[in-house]
């Protein structure tokens, strides 16, 4: 005994009808799914050029610090804790005696294909340590 369908049709007519829905919903299910671990490498990799740029703060605030220290200490924590996932990543860091800033830049590794990775810049900023003389 045959099942009957919506307006009397046999269900042998919707044979395949499951196999097209999926090839029209699974590509934009997909690009969702890149799109959100995306948006999440985005926001570690943020975070760690934010870490490097303040690691590079405290370590270029300290008292009679030469004038790399902090690009030094950020590339370091770059190289221990970025990995393939912030690329291209640059270091710059400036001084006026009494201020330190340092700023990390880079583009995370990119998922979806044809686009290039996000571009991030992070920087932190500290007041140097300096010997004064009371009152002045």
């Amino acid at each position: 005994m045959r099942s009957r369908g919506r307006g009397g049709r046999w269900w042998r007519q919707d044979r395949g009808d499951a196999s097209v829905q999926m090839a029209l919903v699974m590509p934009a299910v997909l690009l969702l799914t890149l799109a959100v671990v995306q948006a999440g490498l985005w926001l570690v990799a943020r975070g760690i050029a934010l870490t490097a740029a303040r690691e590079g703060v405290s370590a270029a605030r300290t008292y009679q610090a030469g004038p790399g220290a902090g690009t030094d200490r950020a590339r370091t924590v770059l190289n221990h804790t970025a990995g393939d996932l912030l690329q291209a990543t640059s270091v710059n860091s400036s001084s006026t005696g009494e201020r330190v800033h340092v700023e990390v830049s880079g583009r995370t590794l990119s998922l979806i294909p044809g686009v290039a990775g996000l571009q991030i810049t992070q920087s932190a900023n500290g007041t140097a340590e300096r010997f004064t003389t009371p009152g002045g």
